[in-house]
């Protein structure tokens, strides 16, 4: 009843308007499917993403060979075998590309696959999908590192900054979470409605108003907390994504203003900003290479979440020389980044072993899938990042963890965030 019969793939739309992979596998009697997200801001050393360059129908952006590969040679890989050893099939994919980067069969094919084998084995098991990662009880819910403002790749304004984020860090629940960043979200669509800007959204939820300095940003996310009723630093922290691969040349960095500028006088900016907006988390401060400059940041800072994306890019191998190089204290995990599930998983063991804090990502490029929301609570990661409270493919991420919070109804509790 377990065994595979045969995996089909088609490809579907992402919430860019881009073509994706979404494959659905076969048991007797039952089936399950997943989308793969694709990312608009990526790591050199990502796993790769097959499109169809050469395909001017689809403006090169087609899927349709590696839906092809799924039908036929993933299809005929993993049929017979049990939907219940997931390593197992993970193995049989990676050994199928045979590449370190996923290069032959894609990594957009073969997170599709891993993902529904994922999904159809808990959905056979008669199991929420959380409770099928290495966590089995004492369920904790992730706080939300809520975009509010788009900047960089995800956004068409001046702001050098790709994500300002929100944090309810004294929210006691997710239902409380929720409510307190739609209060804040609300007060800043006025307050940037009152400025005369627009009030239009970029990729993930996030308001694009234009403006063009990063400490307009700040000040307007200042503002809406208050005007919310809470108090920053204290209710609510203020958290970056700065995706410093896009603001890097020569060794220098413009990511406080356009002029570009070397690693020390950065840290300098990075410590105003942080004391001045008290600030909690900044994600990759620094080029996915510079490892020195990370060290530096983090020789420099104290209390301040350092999370590595790019840096990192859910890769073992990767993370364990960041580790040794002392370059964050937090890793954001992002499945198509590497691949597979069982890598993925690989990664959040090892880094909450070596103390390290897991955040469970999206991409810019997402879909209704909500299977993020899932592996946040079921590996134990204390933080997630699904966008705004805006767009389905974001809201349908928090919605799917509102849902396990009332099935957990007085167990519910929400994750360490200090």
């Amino acid at each position: 009843m377990s065994k595979i019969l045969k995996v089909k793939a088609r490809q579907v739309f992402d919430s860019r308007g881009n073509p994706t992979v979404e494959a659905e596998v076969f048991i007797k009697n039952n089936s399950a499917s997943a989308i793969c997200p694709s990312g608009a801001s990526t790591g050199t050393f990502e796993a790769f993403e097959k499109r169809d360059t050469n395909n001017k129908r689809y403006l090169g952006k087609s899927v349709l060979t590696a839906v092809n590969l799924v039908n036929t040679k993933i299809s005929k890989k993993l049929k017979g075998q049990s939907i219940h050893n997931q390593e197992r099939i993970d193995t049989l994919l990676i050994n199928l590309d045979g590449t370190r980067q996923k290069t032959n069969l894609g990594a957009n094919a073969m997170l599709a696959v891993s993902m529904a084998v994922k999904k159809l084995s808990a959905k056979a098991k008669k199991l929420p999908l959380y409770k099928t990662f290495f966590k089995k009880n004492n369920y904790q819910l992730p706080y939300p590192l809520m975009n509010i403002i788009n900047g960089g790749a995800h956004a068409n304004n001046g702001l050098r900054i790709q994500e300002f984020m929100i944090r309810p860090d004294k929210a006691k629940s997710f239902t409380e979470a929720m409510r307190i960043c739609f209060l804040v979200i609300k007060s800043l669509s006025k307050l940037i409605k009152d400025k005369g800007l627009s009030t239009s959204v970029g990729d993930e939820g996030g308001f694009a108003p234009m403006i063009n300095s990063n400490s307009q940003a700040l000040d307007l996310i200042v503002s809406a907390i208050k005007k919310a009723g809470f108090k920053n630093g204290r209710d609510i922290s203020i958290c970056l994504d700065v995706a410093a691969n896009e603001l890097f040349r020569n060794k220098k960095y413009s990511i406080h203003s356009k002029n570009y500028v070397s690693v020390e006088k950065s840290i300098k900016e990075y410590l105003k900003i942080i004391k001045k907006y008290k600030i909690k988390s900044i994600e990759d401060p620094f080029a996915e290479d510079d490892w020195l400059a990370w060290n530096k940041l983090m020789k420099s800072t104290n209390n301040v979440q350092i999370v590595g994306d790019d840096l990192y890019v859910t890769n073992l191998e990767r993370l364990k020389k960041g580790f040794l190089n002392i370059s964050s204290n937090s890793i954001l995990i992002k499945l198509n980044q590497i691949g597979t599930v069982s890598e993925t998983l690989d990664v959040i063991k090892f880094a909450q072993t070596i103390g390290y804090k897991t955040i469970i990502s999206h991409r810019s490029g997402e879909s209704e899938d909500t299977f993020i929301a899932d592996l946040a609570v079921g590996t134990n990661s204390n933080q997630i990042k699904t966008g705004s409270l805006a767009r389905s493919e974001r809201v349908a991420k928090y919605n799917q963890l509102l849902r396990i919070e009332e099935e957990l109804g007085k167990t519910a509790r929400m994750n360490k965030i200090n």
